[in-house]
């Protein structure tokens, strides 16, 4: 069984997002135990709320971790399955609105980019959770990627 976490600034208000979460947090629990950490959101102007999240970040994480940039690798979802198959532990952080200074960047084990388009993090959180239900499932033989 894979162990994940996903951390991210702020609370996912969207109703539609949350419902969206649920059911991929629902459907994954028997390839994976995924946790969605919601980490404090920083207040004031934007270097402040960059500091205050990344600071919040990298308190709150242990060992390496996985960073979603726009400027990270992109791969398609069967080599994402391959990555998720070689370990059965991984840590997943998506910055808040401004992103995250250099310290969180240059401590992640690897950036990827979900799209070269750019998206709100609480849909990226939806997205990279669709990710994962479709690795495992790619990964256990299921026809859900197909």
């Amino acid at each position: 069984m894979y162990r994940i976490k996903i951390y991210s600034p702020g609370k996912t208000k969207a109703k539609f997002i949350q419902e969206g979460l649920n059911h991929y947090l629902k459907i994954s629990s028997s390839f994976a135990k995924i946790e969605l950490i919601e980490l404090k959101k920083g207040q004031g102007e934007k270097q402040r709320v960059i500091q205050e999240e990344s600071e919040e970040i990298l308190n709150n994480i242990d060992g390496d971790f996985i960073l979603l940039h726009t400027e990270g690798i992109m791969m398609d979802s069967m080599e994402f399955a391959k990555m998720i198959k070689d370990k059965s532990t991984y840590q997943f952080v998506i910055g808040g609105v401004y992103g995250v200074n250099d310290k969180v960047l240059n401590s992640a084990s690897m950036r990827i980019s979900l799209s070269k388009l750019t998206f709100t993090h609480e849909l990226s959180r939806l997205l990279l959770l669709e990710q994962i239900y479709r690795a495992v499932t790619i990964i256990h033989g299921k026809k859900y990627h197909y």
